[in-house]
């Protein structure tokens, strides 16, 4: 009985986790501050007719870090094939956030950064940690989600944007 049960869930949550992934869904409209403290409605990204990621990340998230690095290599040879942006959104707390700028003039990363230190994105997305990545396609519908990152994951997602180029 308990193994029937356990298969049961099992195969709840793998339904659950699929659909989660393969769902179509607007960027909500929640304005957030860049780094210089100008307001931008993050649903602007969704709007600008490219193919947007949107990956949530904090400073103090190694997984987050590396999967942004390892994109940020990337980047400019998915910019010419796929007409795409991306956006890294930090949910520092606003002591962490402090953090933030210096750590990424550190790096030098060339994509916008934007600051949700009360955290409303994670909320109204509902999503329980970060890494979390947004896959947006041309007309603003979120067509992938992914939770975490294990080393490689930029190519599962590349794998994604060829679907929706």
């Amino acid at each position: 009985m308990n193994k029937i049960f356990l298969l049961l869930i099992s195969a709840f949550l793998f339904t659950t986790a699929n659909a989660q992934n393969t769902e179509t869904s607007d960027v909500p409209s929640i304005v957030l501050k860049d780094l210089s403290g100008k307001d931008v409605d993050i649903s602007s990204y969704a709007k600008s007719g490219k193919i947007t990621i949107i990956s949530f990340w904090a400073t103090w998230c190694s997984p987050c870090k590396k999967e942004l690095e390892n994109t940020n290599e990337l980047l400019e040879e998915w910019k010419k094939k796929y007409d795409l942006q991306l956006v890294g959104v930090s949910v520092d707390d606003s002591r962490g956030a402090m953090k933030v700028k210096p750590y990424i003039d550190g790096k030098k990363w060339k994509f916008d950064i934007l600051l949700d230190v009360n955290q409303d994105c994670k909320r109204v997305l509902n999503f329980p940690n970060v890494p979390y990545t947004l896959l947006i396609d041309k007309n603003g519908k979120i067509v992938y989600k992914h939770i975490g990152y294990q080393e490689g994951d930029e190519f599962v997602l590349e794998d994604h944007i060829k679907q929706i180029k």
